[in-house]
Parts: C-alpha cells; sequence; structure tokens
C-alpha cells in the first residue's frame, strides 16, 4: 500500500484547513467538522532508546520531554538501562521522577543456546518490571529453549526482524515461519522509513520514505494491537532531534488525519 500523502502536502493541507476556519464566512459545516471530538488513540507511540544511543539518559530525557514521550522501549547502551543491579536501579528511579515508563528492552542479543545466559536476560527484565525482550537474531534453535524461560518468568519475546541485510529473520515473514502465525502474538513494533527497502543505508524520517505507514496504522487497528509502536531512528547518531521530531510530527499527523486524537 502506498503513501499518498507526502509531509509537506499534509502540513499544507492542514494550513489550508485552518485557515478556513479562521476565516470570516466560514461554513458552519466546515466549522462543525473541523471542532467534531477526535476518538481515542488507538496506537500507543513510544521511543526505542537505541536513537539515542550517543547520548545519556538524562540528556535522553530532556529529549523526550521536547518530543512529549513517555513510553520507552530500553536498552543496555551508554546508561539507559544497564544490566548491573544497582545502576538498573538508579536508572528506573529517574524515569520514575518524570513519568517515563518501560514498557520492552531491547534488543537484546540471544547469542548463546545455554539456560544461565538466557535466564540472566529475563532476570534483567524481571527487575524492571518489563513484560516484553524485543530479541535480535536469535537463531531458531534456540527459540524452543526461550520459549520455557517465556513461560516461566511470563515475559514475552518479540523476534527483531531487521530487514534485508539480516541473514536469519529479513523479513515479518520469516518469524512467521517459525511461530505460524501473528495477530495477538504481535507484541512490539519498531517503526522506521526507508526509500529503498532492499537497502538500510537509505533510512530517512518517517515520512518521507516509501513505509506505508496509514496503512501499517490500518492494520494495526483491524486486529486490535495492544502493544507499542517505538521510533527507532538510527541515522544521523550525534545530532538525531530533527528527524525523531519529524517522525513524531508525522505519525501523529497520520493518526489525526485517521481522526484520532494524538494529544493527552
Amino acid at each position: 500500500m502506498k503513501e499518498i500523502l507526502s509531509r509537506r502536502s499534509f502540513v499544507q493541507s492542514g494550513a489550508l484547513i485552518a485557515a478556513a476556519c479562521a476565516a470570516p464566512g466560514a461554513t458552519p459545516l466546515l466549522a462543525e467538522t473541523t471542532t467534531a471530538p477526535a476518538k481515542s488513540l488507538p496506537v500507543k507511540l513510544g521511543l526505542a532508546s537505541y536513537t539515542f544511543r550517543n547520548f545519556t539518559r538524562a540528556q535522553m530525557l530532556g529529549f523526550m520531554k521536547q518530543l512529549n514521550v513517555t513510553a520507552l522501549n530500553a536498552k543496555d547502551v551508554k546508561d539507559h538501562l544497564p544490566a548491573d543491579p544497582t545502576e538498573e536501579a538508579k536508572a528506573l528511579a529517574d524515569y520514575a521522577s518524570v513519568g517515563v515508563k518501560l514498557h520492552a528492552a531491547g534488543a537484546i542479543y540471544f547469542a548463546k543456546d545455554e539456560d544461565a545466559d538466557i535466564r540472566a536476560k529475563f532476570e534483567y527484565c524481571k527487575r524492571v518490571g518489563i513484560g516484553v525482550i524485543v530479541a535480535g537474531d536469535p537463531a531458531p534453535a534456540t527459540l524452543p529453549r526461550i520459549e520455557k524461560f517465556v513461560k516461566e518468568y511470563d515475559i514475552r519475546i518479540a523476534i527483531h526482524n531487521h530487514g534485508p541485510e539480516d541473514k536469519l529473520w529479513p523479513s515479518p515473514l520469516d518469524v512467521l515461519k517459525a511461530i505460524h502465525r501473528v495477530g495477538p502474538r504481535l507484541f512490539n513494533i519498531h517503526m522506521k522509513d526507508l526509500t529503498d527497502f532492499k537497502s538500510r543505508e537509505s533510512q530517512v524520517a518517517v515520512g518521507e520514505g516509501i513505509m506505508p505507514v496509514r496503512g501499517i496504522f490500518q492494520a494495526l487497528i483491524a486486529i486490535k494491537y495492544k502493544g507499542f509502536v517505538d521510533l527507532e531512528y538510527e541515522i544521523h547518531g550525534d545530532d538525531p532531534m530533527p528527524g525523531v521530531t519529524a517522525s513524531f510530527a508525522y505519525m501523529r499527523g497520520v493518526l489525526a488525519g485517521m481522526g484520532y486524537a494524538t494529544h493527552a
């Protein structure tokens, strides 16, 4: 499904609607349509902390405040969510103090098909009360062992397909082959955009590429998806905020265009 509306045309159309509402003699029908209450938001937007991998936790929290985002998919990068229990507790206290809630952790890599290694990663997430592990490149042969810990800890695993460069899970369809069905088993989404689906180097801000964002949101709403859509912006690591800001503005704009409220 092709995204029909570019960011520029979306912003321009929004400005035109606002101007029409403000103009003398605007029709009651237009005013009534544009002031109708929006439906509550069915898609929860969050942030993957890897986006700010070159910044400290304190800096990231400042960025999140600017973005008006409080849902975080945290990773053990910089000091975002250290695996050391004491440092982990400090991070949790910092997040709680500003109202940021952790809903997932990752990507976390399961390189060893060994109980001790897998258990340590589940314990890490249990300590902070995270219910979803975003797993990077788990070998198919490791999944039965990982599933034992999923049942023991009641923590879900979401397999992170990285795209065409991923030798194990290049596509969600490859994940489907291993787990057989998705729908209610879709636990987390990392959102990004590309101008070429075959090249990871073509990443751009969400809305500037060819990702069918509106179609994705429509599909998630149709299956009553309960998880988060977390922006993972991997380019311009030293200065990500322009692209991150534009990405959230576009996603919120798409949802607003679908008739949903995107503010608290």
